[in-house]
């Protein structure tokens, strides 16, 4: 009966990793995955637009 002690934590953690994976994949995409690659898209955007701002050396920052 030891052997039934000493697999039934690795099934546990086999069941839960399951579960675990099951439900991250449901979650991708569905109806707010435009909205949230739309998110992602500006801040980047927004991003790539303050480093060009900084590499121009129009910052609009005072420097001493």
């Amino acid at each position: 009966m030891e052997y039934i002690a000493a697999l039934t934590p690795s099934a546990v953690m086999a069941v839960a990793f399951t579960a675990l994976i099951v439900t991250i994949v449901k979650s991708q995409g569905g109806a707010n995955k435009a909205k949230e690659d739309a998110a992602v898209d500006a801040a980047l955007a927004q991003t790539d637009a303050a480093q060009a701002t900084r590499a121009d050396g129009s910052g609009g920052g005072a420097r001493a």
